[in-house]
């Protein structure tokens, strides 16, 4: 039975939370929050943002850049490191993601300039935004600053549902303030803002959505809208507004979204707004509350967070100490301090998603577009899950730290599936699922949350819901809309995966290979699921399910051997090379090839043996002249940029050969991950590839879908605590370094360990690992073929 829900505060809950389960306390100089630099993935495609915002928070107050086009944001992030002009302080954003944006939401702008001519009829961002340099930046945990070349300063700290800034205005000039109520990153459908001068107050929202929507129609609408207000410590001594291309100087309100056109992407020209001046050379502070639900919630939540008499320091203060306690969770001895910055940024990076999404007093928006309340042991609504990437290591590593959130999380996807007729969406955004990518990476996520301690939600009426998805095809599963990117179906094609037991080239999926491969990780994680919830006869269903990859390998693929390949409906191969991507999402059929993670032993044995398969990795990750082969390499290398890899350097573990994952991890984490912008190989992915990071400086890995199993490659650092879910654990590595990946011995616990994996016991109940690492491979450690890393094959009958 449900008891009635009663506020916490989420911040405070967040800290209590975490320091009841031992997380230490560091001094300022030396602390993980120090350590952190914002800045790292807003280059070469990260797409990060360094804006300020607390672990897992609804605000995130970041700044948007521009290239020089209204109606494009210079990254989906909405900061791009080469980018030097910012065009405002948006309230929300993503991190890592790819497409176009989304969010982005309310930009606040600072101008020192008249207003002449209607900000949205500024198409090329060339007379309302403003120059900036580095050199006049400063991005920290819950803090971000700049001198703008208008002669502006803009401070910028959070809350979780809230957030506070200084605008600081030269003497001299005009001081204006920007409210650019319709300008979300890729546009809105409506919008509305209201000024009061008597109190001081701006107030307004914006209906927006549209995330991927250029790529399909399926995608081109909305589906949630933000409320916020706004108070200000200083008089308003001018106001104004806009709508589209009329300005109305002395105007306090206006509305009117920017539509989506007929393409996708918000036309030039459209919007509305309004602005506020203030005295030359005043500074001023602005606190603001943001809500989901309704503009009175957003009220109740700034007076919860940050009410009048805050100010930014105190508010700077606490987000500090918000991300010390969080970060602190894992506690890193040793190393150079750009592999602590680098370290702790990940794990950063990894806590920016998913957000908070109820209010202060338990109420949020939910897929049904109506208003919901949290009860039972759930203490917060969660949003943004980007399914396919973070089920295969960003979740555990939440969860394992911080099990409640992961529980939370848990539930909030099921409460998105039961608003959602049932539907478990791949990638949901704030209160709509936006269908992107491939699979039905829900069940993995499920599987992986309760794996690494998250038991604090109702896993049996989720496994229930699951259950009936893979097994009951809807009418999505069998449509197009949206196909490819955005299919819209839970399950794609589900009726072929009942029928043929596969899903064929021609489908209703992004990619048949592709999603078979997917497919049969969500059965295996779905047979987890039923062996938690004591349901024998569906553990063995859908664990022959997952077997049904083999159906898609063709031995004969091509004379050098086979390969995982399209297939069509009557069992006919088409033609291939292992270059191609057709059936497979942002991959080739030679990196797909390795993606069956939880019969690793059954895929190689289709390949003709552990040696054989050891063979073809080298290949796929080195050149011909044996240089590493990483990323960028060709189709026929590997690319640790993007998810469809990342797992595959583990899998030596398998071979008898793990000093090789230890050297491929060390290249990795030594090359493609560094404290610079461009420090991070590809889309963060919502705190995906950071997460993988994480565990790889760590020298562990959840290979396994839904399984606390941890693969073992060699730690970074000579001394780490974990404080997990289960128990402390404890790493040691007295000689760790850069330079120094290979494992010579290992214990556990006191006593020597030969295998290069560990079993659940650590995850669950804690542990004292220590490493003896040297330059040179130990080849025999780890060699024994008894010894390898756990498969789960179909049973037998």
């Amino acid at each position: 039975m449900s008891r009635p829900f009663r506020p916490i505060p989420l911040v405070a809950m967040l800290i209590s939370l975490l320091a009841s389960s031992g997380a230490m306390t560091q001094d300022a100089a030396s602390s993980p929050a120090s350590a952190v630099n914002p800045l790292i993935g807003s280059s070469n495609g990260g797409n990060t943002f360094p804006g300020a915002l607390l672990p897992f928070g609804m605000l995130q107050w970041s700044p948007e850049n521009t290239r020089g086009k209204h109606n494009r944001t210079a990254a989906p992030g909405g900061y791009l490191y080469s980018a030097p002009r910012i065009r405002g302080f948006s309230l929300t954003h993503l991190s890592g993601t790819g497409c176009a944006g989304a969010s982005g939401d309310v930009p606040f702008m600072p101008i020192t300039t008249a207003i002449p001519i209607s900000p949205s009829a500024d198409d090329k961002d060339s007379y309302y935004a403003s120059d900036f340099r580095h050199t006049d930046e400063h991005a920290a945990a819950g803090y971000y600053q700049v001198q703008l070349a208008n002669g502006a300063d803009v401070q910028l700290s959070a809350a979780m549902h809230s957030g506070m800034a200084s605008f600081g205005f030269p003497a001299g000039k005009p001081a204006n303030l920007l409210i650019r109520a319709s300008d979300s990153e890729v546009g809105s459908s409506a919008a509305d803002i209201r000024i009061d001068p008597a109190s001081r107050t701006v107030t307004g929202a914006v209906t927006s959505g549209n995330f991927c929507g250029y790529l399909a129609k399926a995608d081109q609408r909305s589906y949630y809208t933000l409320y916020f207000v706004a108070e200000f410590d200083q008089p308003f001594i001018r106001t104004g507004s806009w709508q589209d291309a009329r300005v109305h100087p002395g105007g306090s309100s206006a509305r009117g979204g920017t539509s989506y056109a007929a393409k996708g992407f918000p036309p030039l020209g459209k919007g509305s707004g309004a602005w506020v001046g203030f005295a030359p050379g005043s500074t001023v502070q602005a606190r603001v509350g943001i809500s989901y639900v309704s503009l009175a919630n957003a009220r109740a939540n700034l007076q919860a967070e940050i009410p009048a008499a805050t100010t930014l320091a105190q508010v700077r203060q606490r987000a500090h100490d918000a991300w010390n306690t969080a970060l602190g969770r894992i506690a890193v001895d040793g190393g150079t301090p750009d592999q602590r910055s680098t370290f702790y940024t990940a794990l950063y990076h990894v806590m920016m998603h998913p957000n908070v999404y109820s209010d202060v007093n338990g109420e949020y928006r939910g897929f049904d577009q109506q208003t919901h309340r949290i009860d039972g042991t759930q203490r917060a609504q969660y949003a943004n899950f980007s399914g396919w990437d973070i089920y295969r290591s960003h979740l555990q590593l939440v969860t394992w730290l911080q099990p409640q959130i992961g529980s939370d999380i848990a539930q909030s996807f099921f409460h998105q599936a039961q608003q959602n007729h049932g539907e478990w969406d791949r990638w949901t955004h704030n209160s709509g699922g936006t269908h992107v990518m491939s699979g039905d990476p829900a069940v993995p996520a499920l599987a992986d949350i309760v794996a690494f301690g998250g038991h604090g939600f109702d896993l049996r009426g989720a496994y229930d819901s699951l259950l009936k998805a893979a097994t009951v095809p809807t009418a999505n599963d069998l449509s197009d809309d949206g196909c490819n990117v955005e299919c819209v179906g839970q399950r794609p094609s589900l009726d072929q995966w009942l029928s043929l037991h596969y899903i064929a080239a021609k489908s209703h999926a992004w990619g048949g290979a592709g999603e078979t491969l997917e497919q049969a990780s969500a059965d295996f994680a779905l047979s987890e699921l039923a062996r938690r919830v004591g349901d024998g006869d569906n553990q063995r269903r859908f664990l022959t399910r997952a077997g049904y990859w083999r159906n898609l390998f063709n031995p004969h693929a091509t004379p050098q051997g086979g390969y995982i390949q399209n297939r069509n409906a009557d069992g006919s191969w088409p033609a291939f090379t292992p270059d191609t991507e057709d059936g497979f999402v942002e991959g080739s059929a030679s990196i797909y090839l390795w993606m069956v993670p939880f019969d690793v032993h059954g895929l190689f044995d289709t390949l003709g043996g552990r040696d054989k398969a050891s063979a073809r990795l080298d290949v796929f990750f080195r050149h011909q002249d044996g240089s590493w082969a990483l990323t960028n390499a060709g189709p026929l290398h590997a690319e640790l940029n993007n998810e469809p890899s990342v797992a595959t350097p583990w899998l030596y573990d398998y071979a008898g050969q793990p000093w090789k994952t230890q050297e491929t991890v060390r290249a990795v984490v030594n090359t493609l991950w560094k404290n610079t912008p461009d420090g991070i190989p590809g889309n963060d992915d919502l705190g995906e590839m950071s997460s993988w990071y994480v565990w790889a400086a760590l020298g562990l890995y959840p290979e396994i879908p839904g399984r606390a199993e941890l693969l073992l490659g060699s730690p970074l650092f000579p001394h780490a605590v974990v404080h997990g879910s289960g128990g402390e654990v404890s790493i040691d590595a007295p000689a760790a370094s850069s330079s120094t990946p290979y494992v010579q011995a290992l214990s556990v616990d006191g006593r020597a360990h030969e295998h290069p994996w560990l079993s659940p016991d650590l995850v669950e109940h804690g542990g004292q690992l220590r490493f003896s690492l040297g330059t040179i491979p130990n080849t025999q450690w780890g060699h024994d073929d008894a010894g390898a890393p756990p498969s789960f094959p179909p049973p037998h009958d």
